[in-house]
């Protein structure tokens, strides 16, 4: 698969002072779905996803997230404009809510959006992301609270406090180091060729790139260090319909350490297990995550 191959639209649009891509189709008047990538990747994370919901009548939006690709790279990277980056896009599409379906960081930031932002949030769909209270819990939580297994599969996130050498580790070979993170998390590689994982590479070695990507983790460290509790207290219940899709052998994530609790914060939730397949569930087992995600998205609220 190549990126030619999707017959996708590629817009640019000034969204919340930068200055954004993203990847569209569907129908314009279709239900509009968005969908938000995670570290370290971009909108093709979603190329499995994309013709599947637009043959299924929705109207597909893929954006380049704030330091990803082609959107610009610049601050701030605090939880709060990650959110109103996807509220602006919205606004560019002139659409009052959308299906917000998100995958890692995007994932975060689709947490977020739904507990502070609901008005704009009709259904949340997230993919091997922790709700930020529940994870943060077991990060910084009480001596019960904390998990040690967890904190041990987030060494990458202390990893990536330090100046340069994350970028040099991103970029390492030619950007080689993306393709290792990638297929090295994932069971099945069948879904990660080289040739597939070239616009990956090609994303990371654009100027200011790996540093925007890596500044993600820079401003979460700072914000979870300066706001403490206080971060995990701005967590409203989540209402809305939520499906929670894990991939079971998550080595940066692991479900038993960040997932139980969730219900706390989203009584209605549903959590969609699939055994054997690993971080990027969206890529490694579309055959999977598609059906559920279309049927999920399809019934009505």
């Amino acid at each position: 698969m190549t990126p030619d191959s999707l017959g996708v639209r590629h817009v640019y649009a000034e969204v919340n002072g930068l200055r954004m891509h993203y990847v569209e189709k569907g129908a314009a008047d279709a239900p509009l779905v968005v969908l938000c990538h995670g570290f370290p990747e971009m909108w093709w994370s979603w190329r499995y996803q994309i013709a599947a919901l637009a043959e299924a009548g929705f109207r597909v939006v893929a954006p380049d997230m704030r330091g990803y690709n082609e959107t610009d790279a610049k601050g701030p990277y605090d939880i709060d404009t990650l959110r109103d980056d996807v509220v602006a896009l919205l606004d560019h599409l002139r659409a009052p809510k959308a299906m917000i379906v998100s995958h890692d960081w995007g994932g975060g930031v689709a947490w977020h959006l739904a507990s502070t932002r609901p008005d704009r949030c009709s259904k949340l769909v997230v993919m091997n992301c922790p709700h930020p209270a529940v994870f943060m819990r077991t990060l910084m939580g009480s001596r019960k609270q904390i998990k040690w297994s967890q904190i041990k599969r987030s060494w990458y996130m202390f990893f990536f406090q330090l100046p340069i050498l994350p970028e040099r580790m991103l970029t390492a070979g030619g950007g080689q180091g993306v393709v290792r993170a990638l297929r090295g998390m994932a069971i099945d590689k069948t879904n990660f060729g080289r040739e597939e994982l070239q616009p990956f590479v090609d994303a990371v070695l654009k100027p200011g790139r790996p540093t925007g990507m890596v500044n993600w983790y820079r401003a979460m460290f700072r914000g979870a260090v300066r706001s403490g509790r206080k971060l995990v207290e701005q967590y409203h219940e989540i209402t809305l319909p939520t499906l929670l899709i894990w991939g079971m052998q998550d080595t940066a994530l692991g479900y038993d350490d960040v997932v139980p609790g969730v219900e706390r914060y989203v009584p209605g939730i549903e959590i969609f297990k699939i055994e054997g397949c690993g971080h990027f569930v969206q890529q490694e087992r579309p055959d999977v995550v598609n059906p559920k995600l279309v049927a999920f998205l399809k019934t009505p609220s």
